[in-house]
């Protein structure tokens, strides 16, 4: 079923229709690769009932469902919690994103045939692993697939703060442009510099191997433990204050929970050189955002580039969108086409192993 303002649709499968919002109905019947006897006490018949909670995953990860009764949500707004719970009565596998927030509620409005969760994300701070852990429910994610992509959005983030680079376009806008002027736009430059990287996982080594040939002097990172895959970029373990007071930039590339949160806070900016650039690709709530904008508008540090904030998406009216020294983006890390589709792909074939009694490519342990 799927409410549509208002609306309420029964499918059996989805696929784009030539219009924004408007379904379009495949009766065709496909043949199921997997075996039958693996679909006992599904939702419908012989076939597992999908639901996708977007309307914007990529036509190769919902491919990989077509031997399933998929359903999914029509609006190019985020569904809402209500319509949610509405919605997935009886179904025996989900198909989120990061914006979802999976928990005992939700599992409990599915129902206990439900077999699987795939979150179409790295991170899975929205879901509820001890209540899918109590239910037996596996949950997949989608790891490696979307590194690249966030490093390199993450360098890029990096330099367009230091070399102010989004305050150089808006002043050709403005033409604030005039004659050469020697101290005019000056930022921070990479060659030579300190960079510490706190949580050196694979996005975070990714990073680092896209920041050595800028000429870096030294690579710092700190974590809970040390990593041995730090030796391939020659990358010094040392203590969170010591990554702080020693940086001249500093990168956040940790997941969140409850020892990371807002872990980036009025103590930690004030330990920081006065001269260093904060990076944050990672989860918005490991930065306390009150603590953040004082540090930089007060000249604590020197500025900041977010592709992560909390809320997502960032009001307009937030104070941080008022300072130059601070460059917001709208959680693009891993907003490269190759990247989105491997992530639906990934997804997609997390959930069929689970619904086909298999181990998840990709699981959360």
């Amino acid at each position: 079923m799927l409410a549509m303002r208002g609306q309420v649709i029964k499918l059996s499968h989805i696929l784009r229709g030539p219009a924004r919002g408007t379904p379009v109905l495949n009766e065709a019947t496909r043949t199921c690769p997997l075996q039958q006897s693996n679909f006992r006490n599904m939702s419908s018949g012989s076939k597992p009932k999908v639901f996708v909670t977007n309307y914007n995953i990529p036509k190769k990860g919902l491919d990989l469902l077509k031997s399933c009764e998929v359903v999914q949500w029509q609006s190019e707004e985020t569904i809402q919690r209500e319509d949610l719970i509405k919605n997935v009565k009886g179904i025996d596998a989900l198909f989120c994103i990061l914006t979802d927030k999976i928990d005992g509620t939700l599992l409990d409005a599915c129902g206990p045939q439900l077999k699987a969760v795939g979150t179409m994300s790295v991170g899975y701070d929205h879901i509820d692993m001890k209540a899918c852990k109590e239910r037996g429910i596996p949950v997949g994610f989608t790891p490696d697939v979307l590194t690249d992509a966030t490093a390199e959005l993450t360098v890029a983030l990096l330099l367009a703060t230091s070399r102010r680079l989004m305050e150089g376009a808006g002043a050709v806008r403005s033409g604030e442009w005039g004659m050469w002027n020697p101290q005019w736009m000056c930022g921070q430059g990479l060659h030579h510099s300190t960079v510490g990287i706190f949580g050196l996982g694979r996005i975070g080594l990714a990073v680092a191997k896209r920041l050595r040939p800028f000429g870096i002097s030294q690579l710092l990172y700190s974590g809970r433990k040390e990593n041995p895959a730090a030796k391939e970029v020659d990358a010094e373990f040392v203590s969170f204050d010591t990554l702080l007071s020693e940086s001249d930039f500093v990168i956040a590339g940790c997941a969140l929970n409850s020892e990371t949160k807002e872990i980036f806070n009025e103590d930690t900016f004030k330990k920081m050189k006065p001269t260093a650039i904060f990076v944050n690709s990672s989860r918005g709530g490991v930065v306390d955002q009150k603590a953040l904008y004082e540090a930089l508008k007060s000249g604590q540090i020197k500025a900041a580039g977010l592709d992560v904030t909390t809320p997502e998406p960032l009001p307009t009216d937030s104070p941080l969108l008022d300072l130059k020294n601070c460059v917001v983006l709208p959680h693009i890390g891993s907003a490269t086409v190759e990247a989105r589709n491997a992530m639906a792909e990934l997804t997609a074939r997390n959930i069929m192993a689970a619904l086909n009694g298999e181990q998840m490519p990709c699981q959360i342990e």
